[in-house]
Protein backbone atom coordinates (compact mmCIF):
# COMPACT_ATOMS: atom_id res chain seq x y z
CA UNK A 1 0.00 0.00 0.00
CA UNK A 2 1.47 2.89 -1.55
CA UNK A 3 1.66 6.10 1.11
CA UNK A 4 -0.28 9.19 0.45
CA UNK A 5 2.61 11.84 -0.20
CA UNK A 6 1.02 14.24 -2.76
CA UNK A 7 -2.51 17.23 -2.06
CA UNK A 8 -4.18 18.53 -5.24
CA UNK A 9 -6.12 21.81 -4.38
CA UNK A 10 -8.72 23.00 -7.56
CA UNK A 11 -8.42 26.32 -7.16
CA UNK A 12 -9.29 27.60 -10.62
CA UNK A 13 -12.80 28.72 -9.62
CA UNK A 14 -14.24 32.23 -10.46
CA UNK A 15 -15.61 32.74 -7.23
CA UNK A 16 -19.03 34.26 -8.84
CA UNK A 17 -20.92 34.13 -5.70
CA UNK A 18 -18.44 36.69 -4.02
CA UNK A 19 -18.76 39.32 -6.77
CA UNK A 20 -16.87 41.84 -6.56
CA UNK A 21 -14.97 41.07 -3.57
CA UNK A 22 -13.89 38.46 -5.98
CA UNK A 23 -12.91 40.70 -9.60
CA UNK A 24 -9.19 40.95 -8.52
CA UNK A 25 -8.99 38.65 -5.45
CA UNK A 26 -9.58 34.55 -5.82
CA UNK A 27 -11.84 33.66 -3.59
CA UNK A 28 -9.54 31.30 -1.97
CA UNK A 29 -7.49 34.11 -0.23
CA UNK A 30 -10.65 35.85 1.09
CA UNK A 31 -9.45 35.89 5.09
CA UNK A 32 -11.35 34.00 7.83
CA UNK A 33 -10.53 36.07 10.48
CA UNK A 34 -6.56 36.81 9.46
CA UNK A 35 -5.77 33.68 7.08
CA UNK A 36 -6.92 32.80 3.87
CA UNK A 37 -9.18 30.27 3.18
CA UNK A 38 -6.88 28.20 1.22
CA UNK A 39 -3.82 28.72 4.20
CA UNK A 40 -6.88 26.33 6.62
CA UNK A 41 -6.88 23.85 3.61
CA UNK A 42 -3.48 23.35 3.71
CA UNK A 43 -2.48 23.43 7.02
CA UNK A 44 -4.89 20.25 7.18
CA UNK A 45 -3.21 18.47 4.40
CA UNK A 46 0.11 19.17 6.29
CA UNK A 47 -1.37 18.00 9.62
CA UNK A 48 -2.00 14.52 7.61
CA UNK A 49 1.64 14.14 6.43
CA UNK A 50 1.27 15.62 3.12
CA UNK A 51 4.30 16.42 1.67
CA UNK A 52 3.90 17.84 -2.10
CA UNK A 53 1.18 20.43 -2.38
CA UNK A 54 0.07 20.62 -6.23
CA UNK A 55 -2.41 23.58 -7.11
CA UNK A 56 -4.33 23.58 -10.38
CA UNK A 57 -5.02 27.48 -11.10
CA UNK A 58 -6.44 29.29 -13.33
CA UNK A 59 -5.78 33.25 -14.51
CA UNK A 60 -5.81 35.80 -12.55
CA UNK A 61 -4.24 33.02 -9.34
CA UNK A 62 -0.64 34.20 -9.17
CA UNK A 63 -1.00 35.99 -5.83
CA UNK A 64 -2.28 32.10 -4.45
CA UNK A 65 1.34 31.03 -5.63
CA UNK A 66 2.88 34.59 -4.09
CA UNK A 67 1.27 33.41 -0.90
CA UNK A 68 3.19 30.20 -0.30
CA UNK A 69 6.70 32.09 -1.40
CA UNK A 70 9.16 34.29 0.84
CA UNK A 71 8.61 38.07 0.97
CA UNK A 72 12.00 39.52 1.22
CA UNK A 73 11.23 43.29 1.98
CA UNK A 74 7.96 42.24 4.32
CA UNK A 75 10.20 40.10 6.36
CA UNK A 76 12.93 42.37 6.55
CA UNK A 77 10.25 45.70 7.48
CA UNK A 78 9.01 43.14 10.36
CA UNK A 79 12.69 42.41 11.32
CA UNK A 80 13.80 45.88 11.18
CA UNK A 81 10.75 46.32 13.42
CA UNK A 82 10.88 43.98 15.93
CA UNK A 83 7.82 41.96 14.94
CA UNK A 84 9.13 38.72 15.62
CA UNK A 85 5.82 37.05 16.15
CA UNK A 86 4.98 37.77 12.93
CA UNK A 87 7.74 36.63 10.97
CA UNK A 88 7.28 33.24 13.60
CA UNK A 89 4.00 33.32 11.83
CA UNK A 90 4.95 33.62 8.27
CA UNK A 91 7.85 31.17 8.63
CA UNK A 92 5.13 28.43 10.05
CA UNK A 93 2.79 28.71 7.13
CA UNK A 94 5.82 28.62 4.72
CA UNK A 95 6.18 25.39 2.58
CA UNK A 96 9.04 23.69 2.48
CA UNK A 97 11.24 24.88 -0.46
CA UNK A 98 10.21 22.50 -3.97
CA UNK A 99 7.08 20.99 -2.20
CA UNK A 100 4.42 23.02 -4.05
CA UNK A 101 3.28 22.62 -7.60
CA UNK A 102 0.94 24.99 -10.11
CA UNK A 103 -0.59 23.62 -12.99
CA UNK A 104 -3.10 25.52 -15.23
CA UNK A 105 -6.66 24.40 -15.84
CA UNK A 106 -7.07 26.65 -19.01
CA UNK A 107 -10.62 26.42 -19.25
CA UNK A 108 -13.49 25.87 -16.30
CA UNK A 109 -14.72 22.34 -17.38
CA UNK A 110 -15.40 21.31 -13.40
CA UNK A 111 -13.61 19.52 -10.77
CA UNK A 112 -13.35 16.24 -12.39
CA UNK A 113 -11.67 18.08 -15.34
CA UNK A 114 -9.35 20.28 -13.07
CA UNK A 115 -8.19 16.76 -11.13
CA UNK A 116 -7.22 15.69 -13.97
CA UNK A 117 -5.10 18.56 -14.88
CA UNK A 118 -2.61 17.33 -12.15
CA UNK A 119 -2.03 13.95 -13.45
CA UNK A 120 1.76 14.34 -14.54
CA UNK A 121 2.53 15.93 -11.06
CA UNK A 122 0.40 13.27 -9.29
CA UNK A 123 1.84 10.26 -11.44
CA UNK A 124 0.94 6.45 -10.44
CA UNK A 125 0.51 6.65 -7.21
CA UNK A 126 -2.96 7.67 -4.88
CA UNK A 127 -3.43 11.41 -3.76
CA UNK A 128 -5.49 13.57 -1.88
CA UNK A 129 -8.08 16.13 -2.99
CA UNK A 130 -9.08 18.88 -1.06
CA UNK A 131 -11.65 21.38 -1.90
CA UNK A 132 -10.77 24.96 -1.02
CA UNK A 133 -14.09 26.04 -0.37
CA UNK A 134 -14.02 23.85 2.34
CA UNK A 135 -12.59 24.63 5.75
CA UNK A 136 -13.18 22.35 8.80
CA UNK A 137 -12.78 23.46 12.55
CA UNK A 138 -12.05 20.53 14.48
CA UNK A 139 -8.54 17.88 15.74
CA UNK A 140 -7.46 16.25 14.01
CA UNK A 141 -8.29 17.17 10.78
CA UNK A 142 -10.48 15.80 8.09
CA UNK A 143 -7.66 14.73 5.88
CA UNK A 144 -5.82 12.71 8.92
CA UNK A 145 -8.72 10.85 9.99
CA UNK A 146 -9.20 9.77 6.14
CA UNK A 147 -5.95 8.10 6.79
CA UNK A 148 -7.19 5.99 9.26
CA UNK A 149 -9.63 4.61 6.52
CA UNK A 150 -7.00 3.72 3.99
CA UNK A 151 -4.63 2.55 6.61
CA UNK A 152 -7.56 -0.07 7.46
CA UNK A 153 -8.99 -0.80 4.16
CA UNK A 154 -6.93 0.92 0.96
CA UNK A 155 -8.40 1.75 -2.18
CA UNK A 156 -9.65 5.07 -2.28
CA UNK A 157 -11.35 7.15 0.46
CA UNK A 158 -14.32 9.39 0.77
CA UNK A 159 -15.43 12.07 3.96
CA UNK A 160 -19.04 11.77 4.15
CA UNK A 161 -21.83 13.97 6.38
CA UNK A 162 -25.60 13.62 6.84
CA UNK A 163 -27.57 16.47 5.10
CA UNK A 164 -31.02 17.27 5.51
CA UNK A 165 -33.13 15.63 2.48
CA UNK A 166 -34.36 18.53 1.37
CA UNK A 167 -30.79 19.50 0.60
CA UNK A 168 -29.03 16.54 -1.32
CA UNK A 169 -30.11 17.20 -4.69
CA UNK A 170 -26.90 19.63 -4.56
CA UNK A 171 -24.57 16.78 -3.74
CA UNK A 172 -22.65 13.78 -4.26
CA UNK A 173 -24.46 10.85 -2.28
CA UNK A 174 -23.48 7.69 -1.50
CA UNK A 175 -24.58 4.43 -0.49
CA UNK A 176 -24.19 2.87 2.92
CA UNK A 177 -22.83 -0.98 3.00
CA UNK A 178 -20.53 -2.78 5.93
CA UNK A 179 -20.00 -0.79 8.93
CA UNK A 180 -17.18 -0.31 11.08
CA UNK A 181 -16.99 2.29 13.84
CA UNK A 182 -17.45 5.55 11.69
CA UNK A 183 -16.27 3.76 8.54
CA UNK A 184 -18.44 2.25 5.53
CA UNK A 185 -18.06 0.36 2.10
CA UNK A 186 -19.72 2.39 0.08
CA UNK A 187 -22.13 0.61 -2.13
CA UNK A 188 -22.93 3.06 -4.81
CA UNK A 189 -22.79 7.01 -5.42
CA UNK A 190 -24.95 9.45 -7.23
CA UNK A 191 -24.08 12.69 -8.63
CA UNK A 192 -26.47 15.43 -7.35
CA UNK A 193 -29.97 12.66 -7.01
CA UNK A 194 -33.79 14.25 -6.46
CA UNK A 195 -34.75 13.57 -3.01
CA UNK A 196 -36.69 10.07 -3.96
CA UNK A 197 -33.64 8.82 -5.96
CA UNK A 198 -31.26 9.34 -3.04
CA UNK A 199 -29.66 5.94 -1.70
CA UNK A 200 -29.31 8.01 1.51
CA UNK A 201 -28.68 11.23 2.80
CA UNK A 202 -24.79 11.10 3.11
CA UNK A 203 -23.27 13.65 1.11
CA UNK A 204 -19.71 13.88 0.27
CA UNK A 205 -17.95 16.34 1.75
CA UNK A 206 -15.18 17.49 -0.22
CA UNK A 207 -12.09 15.07 0.70
CA UNK A 208 -11.09 12.31 -1.12
CA UNK A 209 -8.17 10.04 -1.67
CA UNK A 210 -8.17 8.62 -4.86
CA UNK A 211 -6.07 5.62 -6.67
CA UNK A 212 -4.06 7.14 -10.05
CA UNK A 213 -6.42 4.87 -12.25
CA UNK A 214 -8.99 7.99 -12.05
CA UNK A 215 -6.84 9.62 -14.59
CA UNK A 216 -7.58 7.03 -17.26
CA UNK A 217 -11.29 7.37 -16.31
CA UNK A 218 -11.75 11.54 -16.26
CA UNK A 219 -9.32 11.33 -19.76
CA UNK A 220 -12.53 9.97 -21.56
CA UNK A 221 -15.10 11.44 -18.72
CA UNK A 222 -17.92 13.32 -20.60
CA UNK A 223 -19.71 16.04 -19.16
CA UNK A 224 -22.43 15.60 -16.57
CA UNK A 225 -24.56 17.52 -14.01
CA UNK A 226 -24.24 21.41 -14.88
CA UNK A 227 -22.69 20.09 -18.31
CA UNK A 228 -19.46 19.98 -16.56
CA UNK A 229 -16.48 16.70 -15.76
CA UNK A 230 -18.01 15.44 -12.65
CA UNK A 231 -15.40 13.84 -10.38
CA UNK A 232 -18.29 11.89 -9.07
CA UNK A 233 -19.11 9.97 -12.34
CA UNK A 234 -15.79 9.05 -12.62
CA UNK A 235 -15.41 7.64 -8.96
CA UNK A 236 -18.90 5.45 -9.98
CA UNK A 237 -16.85 3.90 -12.89
CA UNK A 238 -14.12 3.17 -10.81
CA UNK A 239 -16.07 1.93 -8.29
CA UNK A 240 -16.87 -1.24 -10.54
CA UNK A 241 -13.03 -2.51 -9.52
CA UNK A 242 -11.79 -0.87 -6.34
CA UNK A 243 -13.34 -0.34 -2.89
CA UNK A 244 -14.72 3.01 -1.76
CA UNK A 245 -15.12 3.79 2.21
CA UNK A 246 -16.88 6.45 3.83
CA UNK A 247 -15.35 7.93 6.79
CA UNK A 248 -17.86 10.15 9.15
CA UNK A 249 -15.50 11.95 10.00
CA UNK A 250 -15.50 14.07 13.69
CA UNK A 251 -15.88 18.33 13.51
CA UNK A 252 -17.30 20.92 11.48
CA UNK A 253 -17.08 22.10 7.62
CA UNK A 254 -17.72 25.44 6.65
CA UNK A 255 -18.53 25.60 3.08
CA UNK A 256 -17.10 29.06 2.13
CA UNK A 257 -17.93 29.19 -1.66
CA UNK A 258 -21.44 30.54 0.03
CA UNK A 259 -21.47 33.64 1.98
CA UNK A 260 -23.38 32.23 4.71
CA UNK A 261 -20.83 29.68 5.07
CA UNK A 262 -17.74 32.16 4.80
CA UNK A 263 -19.56 34.43 7.54
CA UNK A 264 -20.29 31.56 9.87
CA UNK A 265 -16.48 30.64 9.30
CA UNK A 266 -15.40 33.76 10.56
CA UNK A 267 -17.41 34.03 13.54
CA UNK A 268 -16.88 30.19 14.26
CA UNK A 269 -12.83 30.63 13.97
CA UNK A 270 -12.96 34.07 15.59
CA UNK A 271 -14.47 32.89 18.51
CA UNK A 272 -12.21 29.76 19.46
CA UNK A 273 -9.57 32.37 19.07
CA UNK A 274 -8.15 33.58 22.74
CA UNK A 275 -7.01 36.69 22.16
CA UNK A 276 -10.02 38.08 20.41
CA UNK A 277 -12.86 35.88 21.56
CA UNK A 278 -14.01 37.88 24.18
CA UNK A 279 -14.54 41.25 22.40
CA UNK A 280 -15.80 39.68 20.06
CA UNK A 281 -18.27 37.63 21.53
CA UNK A 282 -19.26 41.08 23.18
CA UNK A 283 -19.68 42.78 20.59
CA UNK A 284 -21.90 39.68 18.53
CA UNK A 285 -24.35 39.50 21.49
CA UNK A 286 -24.49 43.93 21.58
CA UNK A 287 -25.17 43.29 17.64
CA UNK A 288 -27.77 41.27 18.03
CA UNK A 289 -30.04 43.15 19.91
CA UNK A 290 -29.70 46.02 18.06
CA UNK A 291 -30.10 44.96 14.39
CA UNK A 292 -33.74 44.02 13.45
CA UNK A 293 -34.71 41.23 11.79
CA UNK A 294 -34.65 41.60 8.30
CA UNK A 295 -38.04 39.57 7.55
Amino acid sequence: MKPIRKAVFPVAGLGTRFLPATKAMPKEMLAVVDRPVIQYVVDEAREAGIEHLIFVTGRNKSVIEDHFDIQAELEATLRERGKLEQLTILAEDLPKPGSTSFTRQQTPLGLGHAVWCARELVGDEPFAVLLPDMIMQGRPGCLTQMMTGYETFGGNVIAVEDAEPEHIHRYGVVGIGEQTGNLFEITGMVEKPSREQAPSNTIISGRYILQPEIFDILSDQGTGAGGEIQLTDAMITLAQTQRFTGVRYSGHFFDCGSKVGFLAANVAFALERPDIAPHFRAELQRLTRLSPDPS
